[in-house]
């Protein structure tokens, strides 16, 4: 027969325990529909993210300037250096040329010497060691020989510092490739989060900097500072010429312009020629360390490192090539953090 017992009932613990679960289960899911979507950052805290990618740029840009300078400086001396290594090569082969002109003289009229034999057969550096040897030959014939060992020594030491440069050089050209990866990688992650705003907000933003520029360029124009010297009025009327021109990273003009080739250019204009990046223009000259005491023409410094350099115009601003997205323009020294200036 069939059995007709009831089915066990499950415990009292375990329907807790599942009831729990359910219960839980719930509770997230109800958590999970009521959250709320990560917020878009503001406006403004976009705005102070990009600056700071800015800065990071053309701190990179200015190392990137730097190994430019360098390489630039390399592929010079390197150029100096092959040319007197062909030069002393030629030099050393008419030394010995002469030498065979005359061991062949000798050798016509039968009277070769065994010390020109041994000089033709072997190294002349080693030939001059031996005295006994040495002694056999004519005067002429040991100063051409001591003219050739010279000019072997010297052209082993051209050698080698020519290839100690160039090594130097990769080195350096591996570097500028590094940094100029650094900086593109800034300015694209700069870029992508302008672009993450609204057409509204970028419109808003560069509302305000065209604002600020022009508050900026009045404040000059109510100024009445004199300048430092002659050229240092040159540099600067110079740079004014310049106004409205772009920022570029490693750039020196007439097209555009970084912070510090704006500065190297205009003093340039003005006859002085002072250093490519910021942080050598920083030991160009005299530093002055009171903002009171800054006349128009000096250069003024930024930023701990010194990555960032402007020419002073003057009523506490200062005319730069500010950052990327920027033209060179007038500022205020109080928007950025003040170190020094330099009287050239």
């Amino acid at each position: 027969m069939a059995s007709h017992r009831r089915p066990k009932q499950p415990s009292r613990a375990r329907v807790t325990v599942l009831t729990t679960a359910a219960a839980a289960a719930v509770a997230l899911s109800a958590q999970a529909a009521n959250a709320a979507p990560s917020e878009k950052p503001s406006k403004d805290e976009v705005k102070a993210k990009v600056d700071k990618l800015y800065e990071q740029a053309e701190q990179a840009t200015e190392k990137f300037n730097g190994a430019k300078e360098k390489q630039q400086k390399l592929q010079k001396e390197i150029s100096t250096i092959q040319d007197n290594v062909a030069r002393g090569q030629e030099e050393l082969n008419q030394l010995r040329d002469s030498i065979g002109l005359a061991a062949a003289a000798q050798y016509r009229t039968g009277t070769i010497d065994s010390s020109l034999q041994l000089f033709l057969s072997s190294n002349p550096n080693d030939y001059l060691d031996k005295a006994s040897t040495a002694d056999q030959l004519s005067a002429q014939q040991v100063e051409a020989l001591k003219k050739i060992q010279e000019k072997q020594r010297e052209l082993a030491q051209e050698r080698a510092e020519a290839s100690d440069k160039l090594k130097d050089l990769a080195s350096t050209r591996t570097e500028l490739g590094n940094k100029k990866k650094d900086i593109q990688g800034k300015l694209a992650e700069a870029q992508k989060l302008l672009n993450s705003l609204t057409a509204a907000e970028r419109a808003s933003l560069a509302a305000a900097d065209a604002r600020a520029s022009r508050s900026a360029s009045e404040r000059v124009d109510l100024g009445n500072a004199t300048a430092a010297s002659a050229r240092a009025q040159a540099a600067f009327d110079a740079a004014k010429t310049q106004l409205g021109k772009p920022y570029v990273y490693g750039a020196t003009g007439t097209a555009s312009y970084d912070c510090s080739g704006l500065t190297s250019w205009a003093y340039g204009q003005a006859g002085v020629s002072i250093p490519r990046t910021s942080q050598d223009q920083a030991n160009a000259g005299t530093r002055i360390y009171s903002e009171s005491q800054l006349q128009v023409g000096d250069l003024v410094l930024f930023y701990g490192d010194l990555h960032h350099v402007g020419l002073y115009a003057g009523n506490g601003m200062v005319l730069h090539a500010p950052r990327t997205g920027t033209v060179v323009r007038y500022e205020s020294i109080s928007d950025m953090p003040f170190q020094f200036g330099v009287r050239i």
